[in-house]
């Protein structure tokens, strides 16, 4: 077969540099220059983006290379075929005539082929008396042979590149997580500092984030939330060491929330919470033999007076007030607002702010109250808890107070007394019943 010279292309098809720097690229190629054409195709495919090429290019360069018998592509073999669009579109998968057109171009202005136009524009191919093929027109794939190694390093290159960039969102993703775990932990553990400050300095570091950020942008990004986890880091772990010398990891989470020392509320003898509580107090005369019942609002405004202070107008009159006043307290109280989650969910909205309203009473005696509204959801899981002996035990605490008097007389005073509690007479004979030691 006889050399083929370059050539412009047919028609109104533009000749640019570009077209003959390649074409001299391909000529500069050495005889024993080989490459796998899948191998290459595979290249070829991870770098499109960075070539220009497209999914339909790529799948009419997959069908070009189909029609080259041999899987080597050699540096001194003829890389020439010739298939008319007719079957170019059917090992395509079936594209349109159009489109097989528009992103043939597409190949060619990529480099990935060039093209070899037959004085008419005709793809075809002239045999000798052996069958040799001696002259062929249609589109060249030597450069995918001349260009192998730079295919090769350039998909490497994309793959270094994306490997860089799911590490650096993996570390993106653990600094979020350790932050804003680690600032749940200031406030759930009244450790001194401008906690709100810190959680605006992340929310504005993590702002600047758009929906698909490029690596360098997400490392500079974890780079600022490295530095801010350290200086919490930092400070919790200076506070830790001023605690108890002896406690470890064995002494945190639940056990620390249900310790006396988290709670004098819960350990309280005078009022019984802990074991009122969790529905394990003994005896005929325990609060276990009130009603089953929803507590009315009245009785629970009545036991936590001091939630009233905090509601718009000092009004609560339906539950959702309530609940609205409670959202109000939780920050106060240094209650994280997954624990109020976890409560809300384990005893339901109502009770939950119940619970709330009578921590909020006892704020000064209850040293954690995030870690026992925590205890006091675990218990509510496992259907250890009711509402009812806690606010019992708070206005039996009032009741007790209020009336300066003993024995027949408490029940008449507080009868009379306007500023006391309004309960009915059974409540009332309930709460006067001397309690179980």
């Amino acid at each position: 077969m006889t050399a083929v010279n370059a050539t412009t292309p047919f028609g109104r098809r533009p000749m640019t540099l570009g077209q003959i720097s390649r074409q001299m690229a391909v000529r500069a190629v050495k005889p024993e220059s080989s490459a796998h054409k899948w191998h290459v195709f595979q290249d070829i495919r991870e770098a499109r983006e960075r070539l220009g090429a497209t999914d339909r290019s790529l799948a009419i360069l997959n069908a070009l290379l189909s029609f080259y018998p041999e899987t080597t592509l050699s540096g001194q073999a003829d890389l020439i075929v010739w298939p008319s669009n007719v079957q170019l579109a059917a090992r395509a998968n079936g594209m349109p005539a159009t489109t097989l057109r528009r992103h043939i171009a597409v190949l060619v202005d990529c480099g990935l082929v060039i093209r070899r136009d037959s004085p008419n524009g005709k793809r075809f191919a002239r045999k000798g008396r052996g069958g040799a093929v001696e002259q062929a027109y249609g589109f060249d794939l030597s450069p995918i042979v001349a260009r192998a190694g730079e295919f090769k390093n350039l998909a490497e290159a994309i793959r270094d590149e994306k490997k860089a960039h799911r590490v650096a969102k993996e570390q993106l993703t653990l600094l979020r997580r350790d932050i804003v775990k680690l600032i749940e932990v200031g406030i759930e553990e009244r450790v001194p500092g401008n906690w709100g400050r810190v959680h605006q300095s992340y929310q504005a570091i993590i702002g600047r984030l758009p929906r698909s950020a490029p690596r360098q942008l997400v490392e500079d990004v974890c780079s600022d939330l490295h530095a801010l986890c350290s200086e919490i880091r930092d400070v919790l772990e200076t506070f830790a060491k001023t605690q108890n010398p002896d406690a470890n990891e064995s002494h945190s989470g639940r056990h620390i929330q249900n310790s006396n020392p988290d709670s004098n509320f819960e350990s309280e003898n005078g009022y019984g919470i802990s074991d009122e509580a969790g529905g394990n107090a003994a005896g005929p005369d325990n609060v276990r033999s009130l009603p089953k019942r929803e507590l009315p609002l009245g009785i629970v405004l009545d036991a936590c007076p001091e939630i009233r202070e905090l509601a718009q107008g000092r009004a609560i009159q339906h539950w959702r007030d309530l609940l609205a006043t409670s959202e109000l307290a939780r920050p106060m109280l240094g209650i994280s607002p997954s624990a109020w989650r976890e409560a809300c969910e384990a005893m339901g909205e109502r009770h939950a702010a119940i619970t709330l309203a009578a921590i909020y009473q006892r704020a000064g005696q209850i040293n954690n109250a995030g870690g026992y509204l925590r205890s006091l959801s675990d218990r509510a899981k496992e259907g250890q808890f009711s509402t009812w002996p806690m606010i019992m035990a708070l206005l039996r605490a009032k009741l007790g107070a209020q009336k300066p008097g003993a024995g027949e007389h408490k029940a008449e005073a507080a009868r009379q007394d306007g500023a006391g509690l309004q309960v009915s007479n059974r409540l009332l004979a309930t709460l006067q019943r001397p309690q179980p030691r």
